[in-house]
């Protein structure tokens, strides 16, 4: 089968395609034929050997895929050959056949495409993870979402605006924000010239937001905290301004509040069960015509480092799909 190998690290140019064996599928395992994968901004990363997880070489990028399992393995009850599925693997399904276990599948419904599902997992399955799981967010509240026209940050805007939340989309330049508004932002905050606590205070009336998701970090958390309510609840997602910010333990006092991390990876190997509920709504509210996730462009998979220079480039809005 036809496989994207990083064999060395570096930047997207440097990957190559090669016929490698089929793998095969163990006890509890499932041999999957992909049909969609998709990328991520850590892929960039992690080809460079500058992501969290640094896999030895060779390996192949891509964490999100969709596809049709072709044969399972001893003790595997849930699918069978045939069946549509998602799922997650953290990197390795940039290639034409992956092997993974059982609980890490997601059955796919038929009229869910396979180019809209492979991009599903990371951004939306974090941000129902953050929301239901972490904040207990509930309909009339009011959220905050940093850096909102990022791909986690879309599906922030989204899903909170599904949940009855009001949203206050923040990031850095108006063309941003329009996307945001489009996405279901009521309010915006272009954070780039204003002062974002300040102005996240005027448009509560002094209140304050009751939950903030902040997946940028740097000198943006200190501020968006300060601008929480009283019992506020502040998600740290990620840190893609590349500083991890050092937070005045003070404010938590003061406000009431709390700061709740959010790790959808460790979640989902501590919880498979919930993360194929929090994606079974996602999948719902598609099938209901309620969420329309964005996709920037598709790919063919000998294009991929074409598709990894426009992430690392940040000009993509929604998500980036490979076709093998």
């Amino acid at each position: 089968m036809k496989a994207c190998l990083c064999k060395s690290f570096g930047p997207p140019e440097s990957l190559v395609f090669e016929d490698i064996a089929e793998p095969v599928a163990g006890p509890g395992e499932v041999l999957i034929r992909v049909r969609a994968c998709a990328l991520n901004f850590f892929d960039t990363l992690i080809i460079r050997g500058k992501y969290q997880y640094k896999p030895d070489v060779p390996f192949s990028p891509g964490a999100e895929f969709a596809g049709v399992v072709d044969l399972v393995g001893d003790g595997v009850t849930s699918v069978s050959p045939g069946d549509r599925v998602m799922g997650y693997m953290r990197w390795g399904a940039a290639r034409e056949k992956v092997v993974v276990g059982e609980n890490a599948l997601v059955a796919l419904p038929d009229d869910v495409s396979f180019e809209t599902a492979a991009g599903l997992s990371v951004t939306y399955g974090t941000t129902l993870h953050a929301y239901r799981d972490r904040a207990g967010l509930k309909a009339g509240e009011t959220v905050a979402v940093l850096g909102a026209s990022g791909g986690v940050g879309q599906a922030a805007v989204e899903i909170a605006a599904i949940m009855g939340a009001k949203v206050i989309a923040c990031a850095s330049s108006e063309d941003k924000l329009a996307f945001a508004r489009t996405l279901g932002a009521e309010l915006t905050v272009d954070y780039s010239t204003q002062p974002l606590k300040d102005t996240l205070k005027d448009l509560t009336g002094g209140r304050g937001v009751d939950v903030v998701y902040d997946p940028v970090g740097g000198d943006l958390s200190e501020q968006a905290l300060r601008a929480t309510a009283w019992e506020g609840r502040f998600l740290v997602v990620g840190f893609a301004a590349g500083e991890i910010p050092k937070i005045p333990l003070n404010l938590l006092l003061l406000k009431g509040c709390d700061m709740r991390g959010v790790f959808w990876g460790a979640a989902l190997d501590r919880d498979p069960d919930g993360h194929r509920a929090n994606m079974g709504q996602v999948l719902s509210w598609i099938e209901d015509g309620r969420l329309k996730p964005h996709v920037h462009g598709v790919y063919p998979l000998e294009d991929i480092s074409t598709a990894l220079s426009e992430i690392a480039a940040r000009r993509v809005r929604g998500k980036v799909i490979l076709t093998p």
